[in-house]
């Protein structure tokens, strides 16, 4: 039986755009004989939908335009599984149902409800879906087929040391008498995943012993990247399949034979999230009907990433680098933004913002009498910086993308309304430390575009005369450690100091500030998700708290 997975990028709420582009790979698939082609988990509505769910006249459009792919689709000689959101013939709890259907010649043969809801980081699918009760087997080609739709295949107790739900769907459905199991997924990026997948289902490959097809998303849809890397693998767990990693792509595979199409898939974990950025930039401009960006050129590392990412998720014509010169900006900081605009064939426009800080520090002086200058200064010249961004947004009709990473937001090293002003965060889940190596990667793609003195100097927020966030931080590899052990293991002060040998009122300050900084980041554009807990969407802390780690 030939196999082909489709790995599309659908847009949430395009019913019909996201039909068109199945059909579209549908006839290819048919073309090229295959006997059956399979599409991600709600892949009809895109992933995820949210509160979209909620709407009755969303339902019925889901369940409307499953009837019409299925008739759009009526003469290709192909089966096709799809997935959709369902109305829930329940009589008690959720309206809606997460399902996978199989559709040949016009109708709709089989339905299959997902039966693990995941309500933890960035899924809360609990709150919209009513689970299946049991899992059941379609028959087709001789094939006794276990369907599953994503975390339905994430309960392996022969994998995880501890299970998150009582059963497993698909050692049910392996008991029934499966003997090819068919994964549809939604499942996002973050480094690791593509790895760690793999594992998972060679395990239960290998467990169950039967050839296993995971075709998942691609694309962005708001925070969240989903890589596709979708994959075949034989019973014993090897791989006869492989398709590319963030990108559109139609994969064949036999599963009789075990042979299959293997696509390269960016190996390098690094290459992988700078990849995943790019995607992550182009689909949320296109999604929400954008073409242009501005971008804050600081002669900083940060801000020269973000302006590499724009450009190949934009294009160089699309992006506008403004240099907003203050009153502490050193000439390097002005000649190293430059040289990039210049590097990545960018335009380029120095707005000094010194005219205006000066007036307004005059105007406040009768106010400010007795004060000493402090913070407030400093953010002043952030706040200026952002309305300058705001300004040239409106008049050119173009999105800010922020320029600050993990290590900043997390301990608030960050001003609100100043330099978290924009409409898309693109590195804020891209620690310091990673910077620099992704900054690499876009010196290999764009030869030398970023000057090495921007990789050599002390950062600096250049906000008082010889700043450097040395000042206030600890060195960035030692800060992102803590962070690591703080934000994405959940570790305590205590634990993480002597894990990682350092003082403990280090340790202590860092999730101080960690913790007291939470309004600032509610209040954040929404960011790119490429590590295993970000900030946004996947982390639920109140900002009106008292709790405090022993």
């Amino acid at each position: 039986m030939k196999i082909a997975l489709g790995q599309i990028n659908p847009t949430v709420g395009d019913l019909s755009g996201n039909i068109a582009r199945m059909v579209d790979f549908s006839r290819q698939a048919s073309d090229a004989a295959a006997d059956l082609i399979v599409f991600p988990e709600l892949s009809l509505t895109g992933y995820p939908p949210r509160d979209l769910v909620e709407k009755p006249s969303f339902l019925v459009g889901s369940e409307d335009a499953l009837r019409r792919f299925a008739d759009e689709t009526r003469h290709l000689p192909i089966a096709i599984v799809t997935g959709y959101v369902g109305q829930s013939q329940s009589p008690t709890g959720k309206h809606a149902a997460n399902r996978a259907a199989v559709l040949e010649a016009g109708e709709i043969l089989f339905r299959q409800t997902k039966s693990l809801l995941p309500t933890y980081d960035v899924f809360d699918e609990a709150r919209y879906f009513v689970p299946g009760e049991k899992p059941g087997l379609f028959s087709f080609r001789g094939r006794r087929i276990a369907l599953a739709i994503c975390e339905d295949s994430w309960n392996d107790k022969q994998f995880w040391d501890r299970r998150l739900y009582p059963i497993d769907p698909i050692e049910q459905m392996a008991q029934m008498g499966a003997d090819l199991l068919v994964s549809i997924n939604a499942s996002p990026y973050s480094m690791g995943k593509r790895e760690l997948r793999r594992d998972m289902f060679a395990t239960a490959a290998r467990h169950y012993g039967f050839p296993i097809v995971m075709v998942n998303q691609t694309g962005g849809n708001d925070q969240l990247v989903f890589d596709g890397s979708s994959f075949a693998m034989n019973a014993n767990g090897d791989p006869i399949a492989a398709g590319r990693s963030f990108a559109e792509d139609l994969i064949y595979v036999d599963v009789r034979t075990g042979v299959g199409d293997m696509h390269a898939d960016l190996p390098d974990e690094c290459e992988a999230v700078f990849e995943a950025l790019v995607m992550g930039v182009r689909d949320y401009l296109s999604k929400c009907g954008f073409q242009r960006v501005l971008i804050g050129l600081s002669g900083g590392i940060d801000s020269s990433l973000t302006a590499a990412v724009a450009v190949e998720a934009a294009g160089r014509e699309n992006v506008i680098g403004i240099g907003m010169p203050g009153p502490y900006s050193s000439d390097h900081s002005i000649a190293d933004a430059r040289a990039l605009a210049e590097s990545l064939g960018i335009r380029f426009e120095l707005i000094p913002i010194t005219p205006a800080y000066d007036r307004l520090c005059e105007s406040l002086a009768p106010v400010f009498r007795g004060f000493k200058p402090d913070v407030t200064e400093e953010n002043l010249q952030a706040r200026l910086r952002g309305a300058t961004l705001m300004a040239l947004s409106n008049k050119f009709g173009a999105m800010v993308l922020t320029t600050g990473n993990k290590s900043e937001l997390a301990v608030g090293y960050c001003t609100l309304y100043g330099d978290m002003c924009g409409g898309l965060a693109v590195i804020s889940d891209v620690p310091k430390t990673l910077v620099y190596s992704l900054s690499r990667v876009a010196n290999r793609r764009f030869p030398n575009a970023i000057p090495e003195n921007v990789f050599t100097k002390p950062p600096s927020a250049e906000l008082r005369p010889d700043q450097k966030d040395s000042d206030s931080l600890p060195p960035y590899d030692v800060l992102d450690a803590i962070l690591r052990a703080y934000v994405e293991e959940m570790m305590a002060p205590r634990e993480i100091a002597e894990n990682l040998n350092l003082p403990l009122d280090l340790v202590a300050g860092i999730a101080r500030k960690v913790d007291l900084n939470e309004y600032k980041r509610q209040q954040a554009a929404p960011g790119l998700k490429v590590t295993t807990k970000a900030f946004g969407i996947g982390r639920r802390f109140p900002i009106a708290q008292r709790y405090r780690e022993p």
